[in-house]
């Protein structure tokens, strides 16, 4: 039976295209499932390509006004929104876990964090800027303007919409981009609330649009013409048929995508602390965030000690009702992705991971819904399949090591790179093995505080590329004009 969804107001409007906001797009009706419970909170009508091409439509046509409004009038919408994001909290943080199980307790922080988005990047609004650049070959005059691409197509995961939503359109919209914006069907509560907040906070018709639909929608925003850059946070995938598609216009796509995080635990570390971070990267998100900590590499010296506190710790972190203000962990996003996560554990056992907790299905008051406990598997052989892929779920695989020389091999030898975490309190060791880590993100002593708007955030490898976040972030969605005067 699960934990039922109480009462909760959700937003009408799926579809924002220019001026209408539209209850029913004109693709298939989509019955939108709450995890705790599998429970059916409403039905929606998703968009279609002809929606799609309204809402680029509208972004077109409302381009040339935006991308001309002065800095401070862009900057001023900006830090509106922002206030009205703030005011409007207690609205916003049922529908973030009503959409996929996010606990209630992460709802103020979420919307604390998106109008943190839109003051800094409205900041940005009124400074952008060019440069001269000396030249030689003769008397002459250079200089470099920074200008929007036109309309971005954005494209975000069920995980966390609203938390990348928000991590995109600042920087896009600041830069002088309209926007049109894809909420997934299986999390679209926040999103679509966003959009009323948009309304609210007195954006220009247009600016910001929005289409609720699935696969095929993203894909025709992908196919668009009018569509003049992709922004995609999800699956790695995903993000190889998108480029596929991209390369037919040779659109340019910005991917932020998965991970494997290592998470490299030495023996002078303070370990309480390090291990109460390390289990994070299983009740972050309930498990299921792209830069979650999950492959963590323990010296040898303090393993065992390590595991058994990880264990205990487990015990102690609430998993249920995601709007009960004392639950820790939620539920997975569906049935589906539990049997994933279940398979993948039942194998990581099979080929000589040792179960320390979790690993089956949570009964009792947690059936019906898509519940499953941390689960640490410890002795976990570095080939394996659950030590190498991404499992999405609160699952945590722990592996020894002797050396730090070691520790760095085993974290690099991963065909993702999007974040690193590093524990330890010699201050040398951490710059040393700070600098040796090819991911996007490192952090030291940290689990996850390091991602606030003012830096920059993105991957290598198959994580991805390019950044979101800080000046880095800004110029993602900004094209290089170089002029050239004759002085002659």
């Amino acid at each position: 039976m699960g934990f039922r969804m109480p009462a909760v107001s959700l937003p009408e409007f799926a579809h924002v295209i220019g001026e209408s906001a539209e209850t029913a797009g004109t693709g298939e009706t989509f019955a939108h499932v709450y995890p705790a419970s599998g429970e059916v909170t409403r039905e929606i009508r998703l968009a279609g390509a002809d929606d799609v091409d309204r809402a680029v439509a509208a972004a077109r046509a409302a381009h040339p006004a935006w991308r001309a409004m002065p800095g401070d009038k862009r900057r001023d919408l900006m830090l509106r929104l922002a206030s009205v994001i703030e005011e409007r909290a207690a609205e916003m943080s049922p529908l973030l876990s009503a959409e996929n199980g996010s606990i209630l307790l992460a709802g103020p922080h979420m919307s604390a964090d998106a109008a943190q988005k839109f003051r800094y990047f409205g900041g940005w609004a009124d400074k952008l800027e060019g440069r001269t650049v000396p030249t030689w070959g003769g008397p002459a005059h250079d200089y470099v303007s920074y200008e929007p691409f036109g309309t971005i197509g954005i494209i975000v995961p069920w995980n966390g919409p609203f938390f990348a939503a928000t991590m995109v359109m600042a920087p896009a919209l600041a830069a002088g981009n309209c926007v049109v914006l894809k909420a997934p069907e299986n999390a679209p509560w926040s999103i679509m609330k966003l959009l009323e907040l948009i309304r609210l906070a007195g954006f220009p018709p247009g600016v910001v649009n929005l289409v609720t639909g699935g696969p095929d929608v993203g894909a025709a925003m992908v196919e668009h013409p009018g569509i003049d850059k992709i922004e995609f946070i999800g699956s790695g995938a995903t993000a190889k048929r998108i480029l596929a598609s991209a390369a037919q216009s040779l659109k340019p796509v910005g991917l932020e995508l998965g991970g494997k995080s290592a998470v490299l635990v030495f023996a002078d570390t303070n370990l309480q602390q390090a291990a109460k971070r390390g289990l994070s990267g299983a009740v972050s998100a309930n498990g299921q965030g792209c830069v979650n900590g999950t492959r963590l590499l323990v010296e040898r010296a303090i393993y065992e000690p390590y595991v058994e506190m990880l264990k205990a710790m487990a015990a102690h972190v609430k998993v249920g009702d995601p709007f009960a203000m004392d639950t820790i962990m939620g539920p997975i996003i569906s049935e589906t992705a539990l049997d994933r996560i279940h398979g993948m554990v039942t194998r990581g056992a099979a080929e000589g991971g040792r179960i320390v907790c979790g690993g089956e299905r949570m009964g009792g008051d947690h059936a019906g819904g898509a519940f499953y406990p941390i689960t640490v598997l410890a002795d976990v052989g570095h080939g394996s399949e659950i030590a190498r892929n991404e499992v999405f779920g609160p699952v945590l695989v722990v592996t020894p090591f002797d050396s730090e020389e070691e520790a760095v091999m085993l974290a690099n030898d991963s065909d993702y790179g999007l974040g690193a975490y590093i524990h330890t309190t010699d201050l040398t060791r951490a710059h040393r093995v700070a600098g040796q880590m090819m991911a996007g993100q490192v952090q030291v002593n940290g689990s996850g505080e390091a991602m606030t708007p003012c830096v920059p955030f993105g991957g290598m490898k198959h994580s991805g590329h390019g950044r979101l976040g800080g000046i880095e972030g800004l110029r993602e969605f900004q094209q290089v004009r170089n002029v050239w005067i004759n002085l002659q």
